[in-house]
């Protein structure tokens, strides 16, 4: 039973919740692009695509995502790079019946970012942003492993939102790694650039 449990992670409403120190709280509740807060924190920043394919979505994704239990989904894994370094593991499902109307540049992003499509499309509505601790045993401890060669924590702070577009919906996960960490220091003059991106 605890090794099932630790496939599930507990997805909070609030950010306190989690109890991230407060320089990671930062990035956990940042509003409106992290992509564009990432740009305005570093001097170079990529989208690094890692697969892009139909999956089966982990146990705690279904019920955010209208299933009765994991079901087929179109997924999507990414790391953001800022200066040549992984600060954010991106993870995106979208359920089997969206249809290319639902989500028409989906399946072409490539090594371009969602949210450049997600913050900037009038049809996008956003949830709300939920928090969690993902620890060993959590399927994403694994894909993050994987992403970086190897190399792990034992705990990484994350946050997930479901967005719909028509009948479709979409749900990102984003999972924040050490590094994004020594960007805050260059974001002290530039957190009204980003708000307002």
């Amino acid at each position: 039973m605890k090794g099932a449990s630790l496939r599930q992670a507990a997805w909070r409403g609030h950010a306190g919740a989690v109890r991230a120190p407060e320089a990671m709280r930062s990035w956990l509740t940042t509003e409106g692009s992290l992509t564009a807060r990432l740009v305005a924190a570093s001097s170079s920043f990529r989208v690094r695509r890692l697969h892009q394919r139909s999956a089966t979505c982990l146990a705690d994704e279904a019920g955010a995502i209208g299933l009765a239990r994991p079901g087929r989904v179109w997924e999507r894994e990414v790391l953001l790079e800022c200066d040549g370094k992984p600060v954010v593991f991106g993870h995106t499902v979208v359920p089997m019946n969206c249809t290319a109307a639902d989500w028409p540049l989906f399946s072409a992003l490539g090594e371009r970012s969602l949210g450049t499509t997600l913050f900037y499309d009038p049809l996008v509505r956003r949830g709300q942003l939920e928090y969690a601790r993902i620890r060993a045993g959590h399927p994403l401890m694994g894909r993050v492993r994987d992403a970086l060669g190897g190399e792990s924590d034992t705990l990484y702070y994350a946050r997930r939102c479901v967005y719909r577009r028509r009948q479709g919906l979409l749900l990102v996960t984003e999972v924040f790694l050490p590094a994004v960490l020594g960007l805050a220091g260059a974001l002290q003059d530039t957190t009204r650039e980003y708000e307002t991106r």
